[in-house]
């Protein structure tokens, strides 16, 4: 083999401590980031993206150091930000699989920015860029916990809101439509309905959950409901619906 060789273990082939103190902050950065978006119980949570910055750091470690054994060599030629665009467009597949759609609305979008904005950070990192990695996972914190209390004062808000609303009913009288009928007649719209029957009672009945949205009088609307002969219990709590 011609051009210059290198031992498999050799710390001074890109392999030395300020990689690994690179590695070492990807790590950190990421755990940060990770850490938020779990506190929130969204799906992709501490351990993907910490996987993701070191993964992202890893490869920039790579993409700089990983090739120096051919650079030597008679009619070689190296880009190393072909290995960084790689990144970028990979970490979509990760991104796209977090978002949903749900009711016509589009969910884990911020999910899947930090995931992109994760790897960007891990790429910093790797690419000897530590302060840039530091300054942008504190804007995330900043983004991501001050911009939702500052759009909650500044900019307009629906008065909508989704609710769920789990009743226990008697069965064999058509009582459900009825039922249905007064949450429509009390101003909400029902976005899902899910029923369920309760063996082992004596007397025959069934667990509807009623997924709904609108903006009038909850109170209202659970003592219209027990207005209705059949009714055991009603039980209505605001759904869980951020992105």
């Amino acid at each position: 083999m011609t051009g210059q060789e290198f031992p498999l273990w050799d710390v001074g082939n890109g392999q030395g401590l300020r990689q690994l103190s690179e590695l070492g902050l990807a790590l950190v950065l990421s755990s940060l980031i990770g850490w938020e978006r779990a506190a929130q119980q969204k799906s992709a949570g501490l351990r993907t993206h910490t996987l993701v910055g070191i993964a992202s750091a890893l490869m920039m470690e790579v993409s700089q150091h990983g090739f120096t054994n051919v650079l030597g060599l008679d009619n070689v030629s190296f880009d190393p930000s072909r290995v960084a665009a790689q990144i970028v467009s990979g970490i979509g597949f990760i991104g796209g699989g977090l978002i949903f759609v749900r009711r016509d609305a589009v969910r884990g979008l911020t999910t899947a920015a930090t995931i992109w904005l994760t790897c960007a950070v891990g790429m910093a990192c790797g690419g000897g860029l530590p302060v840039l990695a530091v300054v942008v996972t504190a804007l995330h914190f900043v983004v991501v916990r001050g911009y939702p209390l500052l759009a909650s004062r500044l900019l307009p808000r629906s008065n909508d809101a989704v609710f769920e609303l789990r009743m226990t009913y008697r069965t064999g009288t058509a009582l459900l439509p009825r039922l249905m009928q007064t949450c429509t007649r009390s101003g909400f719209r029902i976005l899902q309905v899910k029923v369920d029957r309760l063996p082992g009672r004596t007397d025959p009945a069934a667990r509807v959950l009623l997924e709904l949205e609108g903006a009038d009088d909850t109170g209202r609307l659970t003592s219209d409901l027990f207005d209705n002969e059949g009714v055991i219990d009603v039980e209505l709590t605001a759904a869980n619906d951020d992105e």
